[in-house]
């Protein structure tokens, strides 16, 4: 059989699997920042009608999910696997929105990448003939991440500059071997990378680094011309992390300075908004994705994007522990052609 494989990193998707729907819900917070138009659904309360902050969070993506498949004209039983995951102990957000939709489940976690992998295999799954309908989403809590890496909401902890907000928000994508939408094209799946970073309030100098490593092998792995795109968007390194990462990709010889933003510095009105360096978590590039720049490729505003969702894979053991935080970050990159 043929490979698919350009370079060491990349894969080709030779049927390009389309992107025909996805649906974003976000809570109050980011429904006051500067992207608010493009979200489905803005909550009016953090708890969701629901009686935690988990439950809460695994009912905004299981509506994220629903929405996403009723857009396309779809029924929950023609879905053929569904994939997810979150932040949290055992995904609990993730898999208690999969007992209610009754979907083949696979459990996926790669921390804040989780979006971008989640695409990533399902347009491989899609392209490679094993189903003719994934649907794949994330999401986050600022309350619940608060409550398991960091401290209770209760003590009012202050925050360092380079430390982040957690979106409260979930995002899904239905992928579908054809069909109207933009089409993904390629995917470059990330290495663990770990340059001993170990403060949990400076995510994005820890996770750059991943971002770096994943966008630079697809530029080795293909020869493609950064300047071809009409966004970059890295998930979740914030201001800090973002400036970083084009700075280092430019020492490397690529400089995408013209097309590249964080999906965090977009999420919040980083002026107005007390996020520090800007938004972070499962929800932030998931839920940016399938409100604001699904939006643009469906306009043909934008024609070509590449997105790199960047998790920190720490734990609340390995924080104990006195560990570095490893870092991933995936690359998944959709065009608009015929």
């Amino acid at each position: 059989m043929k490979s698919k494989r350009i370079g060491s990193r990349t894969v080709k998707l030779q049927n390009k699997p389309t992107i025909i729907s996805t649906a974003s819900v976000v809570g109050p917070k980011e429904g006051e920042g500067p992207l608010k138009e493009y979200f489905d659904m803005i909550l009016k309360d953090d708890l969701c009608g629901e009686k935690s902050w988990e439950l809460a969070e695994s009912k905004m993506v299981e509506i994220a999910m629903k929405s996403a498949v009723k857009k396309a004209g779809k029924k929950l039983e023609d879905v053929n696997y569904l994939l997810g995951g979150d932040l949290i102990n055992q995904l609990l957000p993730a898999s208690f929105a999969a007992r209610e939709l009754a979907i083949p489940f696979f459990g996926i976690y790669g921390a804040c990448s989780t979006m971008a992998e989640g695409m990533c295999l399902s347009s491989m799954l899609v392209d490679g003939g094993f189903a003719d309908l994934i649907l794949s989403g994330t999401s986050s809590h600022y309350c619940t991440a608060e409550r398991q890496f960091r401290f209770p909401l209760e003590l009012g902890n202050q925050k360092p500059m380079t430390a982040q907000w957690t979106t409260t928000g979930a995002g899904s994508v239905l992928i579908a071997p054809n069909g109207i939408g933009p089409k993904v094209k390629y995917v470059t799946v990330g290495k663990v990378i770990d340059k001993g970073i170990d403060d949990g309030n400076n995510m994005g100098a820890a996770m750059a680094p991943a971002a770096i490593d994943t966008i630079y092998a697809y530029f080795n792995d293909t020869k493609d011309d950064p300047n071809s795109f009409d966004l970059i968007a890295t998930g979740d390194l914030g201001k800090l992390g973002k400036q970083i990462t084009e700075d280092l990709l430019k020492e490397k010889g690529i400089d995408i300075s013209k097309v590249y933003t964080d999906c965090g510095v977009e999420i919040f009105d980083l002026e107005k908004q007390d996020v520090h360096c800007g938004g972070s978590g499962c929800g932030c590039s998931a839920s940016v994705f399938a409100g604001y720049i699904y939006n643009k490729l469906i306009k043909k505003e934008f024609n070509k994007v590449m997105l790199v969702s960047t998790g920190a894979l720490l734990s609340p053991t390995s924080t104990l522990q006195k560990q570095t935080i490893p870092c991933v970050a995936h690359a998944v990159v959709i065009v608009n052609e015929e």
